[in-house]
Parts: structure tokens; C-alpha cells; sequence
């Protein structure tokens, strides 16, 4: 036996199967839910706080959304079968849920991307010209009224499918907790708690990644974030946050007082192989420290000058991203660190550079994402309203008529 391998296990228990790559899609699918969670926020239920950065938080999750299927694919052997989920959705199976979570939420923020930014697509189809002014004219897909009563049908459009996508989001990522929750041969993995985890730790990479984002578009165009917004963001973020190390903490709580025959193995696995990914950096490095910064920023909000509040705030949201992805780490491969046996350990899990599964490959769908967010600000634009000209749907101006004549 490899002296890697602790204990007793079985010869199929060398291998790890659910690679980096089954890591990354909830990593992806929790920005997805996390900004969406943002953008509800001011279109569902009117948290006029968040109006800098609504636009940001819906571009966000879409951007994510078009590459979260992406690890599945390069998981896959034969990746050419993948969009089959999407075609022939099968009721029963949870691994089929996918496919019919991702497109329903897939064509609701479709939607709600075309609501929102319509106003802006009219008005730069009338400004532009040959080409452009054809591509514009598509995408407004022949209504060009941004009139009061036009831009009032838009709102209320918006707030029924916020409404609609806000459970939606939060299916497509609980429902990645529920297929590790579900496998009740695995005691790292079944628990019934899975399922809110994995949400509240989408909640709290959403709005990190929302608040790093934030800080960095501010910087380049050249002007401040709204300090409200950034205030709000930290208070959602330290919110969700407690909940989530709340909830981890808890788990783990109650496996240790139960101690069945399980919780053994668990907590050798805990101090052994995952000491560094599991205490290290999930408990401490991203969870402890911005716990502590985001409470330094909240319960001391008035008396913090504005650059160290926004300092500390990104620190912490860099740091919470750390916690999201050694969370899903610890679930994903520390989960399949367990022999099957439960008396025994498999050798640790060190992921290729290179290939369709490796470190490389997991960077280029982390980068892609804002690869097409970039593309996105180019079209279309990610700024408030105020700062582009066009009407918004949210509160439409009555002087909207004479705005598109002068157009």
C-alpha cells in the first residue's frame, strides 16, 4: 500500500475522480446566485443603496452564468453529450435538475437584461449608424416607445422576474448542495444542512466579489465608489457571512457530539489532510479575519475615514473569497478523501498544471467571465442611468419624449 494511504481502503480508493474542475462550478454558480441576491435587492424590494452597482450585479451574473457550465463540460468524457441535459430533462434525476435549473434561469435574467438595458438599446440604435445601428435595432427587437407608460410596463416587467429569478438563483445553487447532501454513503457529504451552506456561501461570494468589483471600476473611471452602497454591501456581506460560518461551525458541532463511527475517520481527515485547507484557510484566513474587519467597518462605520472603510472592506472581501473556494474545495475533494471503508484516508489531491483539468484551465474560466463582462460594458454599459443618459425602467423621467427626439 502506498504509504500515502492511511488506514484501511480499497484498491478503487486511490483515485480522486471529482477533480478541480467539479470544484470550480460551484465556485462559478456562486457568483451566478450571489450577485443576482444584489440586484434583487434594488429591483424586488426597492434598496435604492444598491442603485450604483444594480446594473454591475446583473451584468455580473450573467457574465458568470454563461461560463458556469463550462467545468461540467471539460469534466466530462465525452463533453460533446453535455448540452444534452439541457434538451432531455429527466424529472428524477437530481443530476438532470441542472439542466432544467439553468436554462429556466438562464432565459428569466435574459429577460430581465433586455427589460433593464432596453432604454439604452433604443437610444443607441437611434444615435448610431450602418452596422451598429442595425445590431442595436436587432437587439431592440422593433419597440422603440421609452415613453413614461412604455418605461412603467418595463418596471413592473423587471420586478416580476426578480421576483421569479430570485428563487430560481437560489435553486440553481442549493441544488448543488443537495446533490452532495443527497449521497448518504458519504457522512462528509450527507447532511441536510448541505443545501443552505452552500447557498449562504454563494450569498457571501456574490457580494465579495460585487464589492472588490466596485472598488476597481470606480478606480477606473476615474471617480469614488458611493460610499452608502459600499456601506450596504459590507453589511450584507458581514450578514451572510456569520451565517455561513454559523452554519459550518454547527455542522461540524453537532458530528463532533453525536461522535458516530463516522466521526473518527472525519476528524482524522479534518487534522490531517485538510488541516491547512480546512482550519487554515477556511476557518481562519477567510473566515475569522474579514469577520473581524467587517465588523471593525460596520459598528464603526461613522468613525472610519473613507479610504481605510474601503480598504478594509475589499481586504475582507478578497479574504471571504478565499473562504468560498476553500469551503467548496474541502466539500468536493476533501469529501472524496474518505475511503469508502470509513477506516482509511486516500492520498492527498494535487491538481494538474496543465490539460482540460488543471490550475491553467481553472484560471481561464475565473478570467473569462470578465472577459465577457468587459464585452458587456462595451455594448451596452454597466453604469447607473444617470451617468449613460438613458431612461431607467425603475424610475422613469417624464421628460423622456423630448430626451429621444433630441436623440
Amino acid at each position: 500500500m502506498p504509504p500515502e494511504i492511511s488506514g484501511f481502503a480499497f484498491p478503487n480508493d486511490v483515485h480522486v475522480w471529482w477533480s478541480l474542475m467539479i470544484v470550480m462550478y460551484p465556485y462559478i454558480t456562486g457568483f451566478v446566485a450571489g450577485a443576482f441576491i444584489v440586484t434583487s435587492l434594488f429591483h424586488l424590494f426597492g434598496r435604492t443603496e444598491f442603485k450604483p452597482i444594480a446594473r454591475l450585479a446583473m451584468a455580473t451574473s450573467f457574465s458568470f452564468l454563461l461560463v458556469a457550465s463550462m467545468p461540467l463540460q471539460l469534466h466530462l468524457g465525452h463533453p460533446e453529450r453535455g448540452p444534452l441535459v439541457m434538451i432531455t430533462p429527466h424529472f428524477t434525476s437530481a443530476m438532470a435538475g441542472f439542466g432544467i435549473l439553468y436554462s429556466g434561469y438562464l432565459l428569466i435574467l435574459l429577460l430581465e437584461v433586455w427589460f433593464v438595458w432596453r432604454p439604452e438599446i433604443v437610444l443607441r440604435a437611434r444615435r448610431s449608424r450602418g452596422p451598429k445601428r442595425a445590431f442595436y435595432a436587432a437587439l431592440a427587437l422593433g419597440t422603440y416607445d421609452i415613453g413614461p407608460e412604455a418605461l412603467e410596463v418595463d418596471h413592473g416587467a423587471i420586478t416580476l422576474l426578480a421576483g421569479i429569478g430570485l428563487p430560481a438563483a437560489c435553486m440553481l445553487h442549493g441544488y448543488v448542495g443537495f446533490i452532495f447532501g443527497a449521497i448518504k454513503a458519504n457522512p462528509w457529504w450527507s447532511t441536510p444542512l448541505m443545501p443552505v451552506i452552500f447557498l449562504c456561501s454563494a450569498a457571501v461570494s456574490g457580494i465579495a466579489l460585487l464589492m472588490v468589483l466596485y472598488q476597481v471600476v470606480s478606480k477606473l473611471r476615474g471617480g469614488e465608489p458611493d460610499q452608502p452602497c459600499v456601506s450596504a454591501l459590507a453589511r450584507w456581506l458581514w450578514f451572510f457571512l456569520i451565517l455561513t460560518i454559523t452554519l459550518e461551525l454547527l455542522e461540524i458541532i453537532v458530528m463532533a457530539y453525536e461522535r458516530s463511527e463516522s466521526w473518527l475517520i472525519i476528524s482524522e481527515l479534518l487534522t490531517t489532510r485538510l488541516e491547512f485547507s480546512y482550519v487554515t484557510m477556511q476557518l481562519i484566513v477567510g473566515g475569522l479575519i474579514p469577520l473581524i474587519l467587517l465588523a471593525v467597518v460596520v459598528l464603526m462605520n461613522r468613525y472610519l475615514h473613507e479610504r481605510v472603510r474601503n480598504t478594509l472592506s475589499t481586504v475582507a472581501a478578497l479574504l471571504c473569497l478565499v473562504q468560498v473556494f476553500s469551503m467548496r474545495w474541502n466539500i468536493v475533494v476533501g469529501g472524496q478523501l474518505l475511503s469508502k471503508s470509513l477506516r482509511g484516508l486516500r492520498a492527498p489531491y494535487e491538481p494538474e498544471l496543465f490539460g482540460r483539468e488543471g490550475v491553467l484551465m481553472a484560471i481561464a474560466l475565473l478570467v473569462a467571465p470578465f472577459v465577457i463582462l468587459w464585452i458587456f460594458d462595451r455594448v451596452l454599459g454597466i453604469d447607473p442611468p444617470e451617468k449613460t443618459g438613458a431612461a431607467s425602467p425603475a424610475e422613469p423621467p417624464a421628460d423622456v419624449p423630448a430626451r429621444v427626439r433630441s436623440a
